[in-house]
């Protein structure tokens, strides 16, 4: 199907409601994109609502609205609503999905060698406490990931594939579907890190096959800080043990058992930021109404363009690889270290963020990188945004 592209008339539009871009070029979205103002409006009025009425009254008055959430998240990954559990973040839904599943001495776990920081230190205490053992998957020279090796890693003792998207600190995206089907072929669980992913590019989780997929609010999809969600299987739940439990876990409780609740909002917590959660569907229905085949085409674009333009200044080093690139470009430059670029750029009200060795240490340790410059488009960013973050670049090299 045709994707009709954003018109001009509709990205200013998207800018206008979105206060931040007024005052600077906003380069840093796979950290925190800048807020629809529609998100921020949504918070703050429930914040002074509840300021007034109190707490749970206020919540009981938006229960129905807050529990909708559940319901426009599904609908974005192509899920069930009772297959979404809200979390503080990415790394809550990871380590809630990782650490629900029994070890044993010898089990295998298969990693790409793109995994995020959180991710790795929950594999390495893992090894630790159980005995596990971490299969790391590297990226070819061209930066594919080579899923004949992905099948040959694969033993009678595999009993995870844990793989990220899209990392954080690399352009190249992750062939997931591809994944799936060698994970469903060996009947092996799958949980995908789409952290960078949702609000990205089109993520459905039946066309991917995942088992779990972990997702944070505050990037890609424009939403709050402290904001995210996990996604569970309904096949699967029963095969995660719960770690933590409280009133939201279970239907009921007596003074000998409890029923667990039959839906994956048995992970989460009751007490949870109402108005977090409010701000994280607004940003759902953002994206939902512009689309998010629209949105990753626009990003597409913009990330072609800024890599086509570092490439003719002297001295940037492109580092990202791949055949499907995404809106995460990484950069350096030779001779200037990476936190005096993003010093300078910030001057200019030009934000960008810096990958660190630690923060994907695979990858970061085999391609033997300390730090790059990620610079991380979205869709309301402009093509004179793109020139202008190049000028100022070629003024430092």
């Amino acid at each position: 199907m045709e994707v009709k592209p954003l018109s001009e008339a509709e990205i200013q539009a998207i800018r206008a409601e979105t206060a931040g871009t007024a005052g600077r070029i906003h380069l840093n979205n796979a950290g925190a994109s800048l807020p629809p103002d529609v998100v921020v409006k949504t918070m703050v009025d429930f914040l002074q609502e509840e300021a007034v009425h109190g707490g749970y009254e206020t919540e009981a008055k938006y229960r129905a609205q807050l529990d909708h959430t559940h319901t426009l998240i599904a609908q974005l990954i192509n899920a069930s609503r009772d297959e979404i559990a809200l979390t503080e973040n990415a790394s809550a839904a990871w380590d809630i999905a990782f650490n629900g599943l029994s070890f044993q001495p010898g089990d295998e776990v298969i990693v790409s060698e793109m995994e995020y920081v959180s991710n790795v230190l929950g594999l390495l205490n893992a090894q630790k406490q159980y005995g596990i053992v971490i299969k790391v998957i590297a990226n070819d020279a061209a930066g594919m990931f080579p899923l004949h090796e992905l099948e040959a890693a694969i033993t009678n003792k595999t009993r995870l594939i844990a793989i990220t998207h899209i990392a954080s600190t690399a352009g190249n995206v992750l062939p997931v579907a591809a994944i799936g089907e060698v994970a469903r072929k060996h009947h092996i669980l799958f949980l995908l890190d789409a952290c960078q992913s949702v609000g990205h590019v089109p993520v459905d989780v039946q066309a991917i096959g995942c088992d779990m997929l972990a997702v944070t609010g505050r990037k890609y999809l424009r939403g709050p800080r402290g904001s995210g969600f996990l996604y569970v299987r309904q096949s699967i739940q029963d095969k995660l043990q719960l770690n933590c439990f409280d009133g939201r876990t279970v239907t009921s409780v007596t003074q000998q058992d409890f029923v667990v609740r039959a839906d994956a909002r048995r992970f989460e917590w009751y007490e949870k930021n109402p108005a977090l959660v409010l701000g994280l569907q607004k940003a759902v229905e953002y994206v939902l109404h512009i689309g998010i085949e629209r949105v990753w085409q626009r990003i597409q674009m913009l990330a072609d363009l800024l890599r086509q333009r570092l490439q003719a200044i002297e001295g940037v080093v492109i580092h990202d690889q791949g055949d499907v690139l995404c809106g995460i470009v990484t950069f350096s430059l030779t001779g200037i270290p990476v936190t005096e670029v993003k010093a300078k750029l910030a001057t200019k009200n030009i934000n960008v963020h810096i990958g660190l060795a630690p923060s994907t240490l695979y990858y970061m340790n085999r391609k033997e990188l300390t730090g790059i410059v990620r610079a991380s488009v979205h869709y309301y960013n402009t093509e004179e945004e793109i020139e202008r973050v190049c000028q100022e670049l070629r003024g430092l090299c």
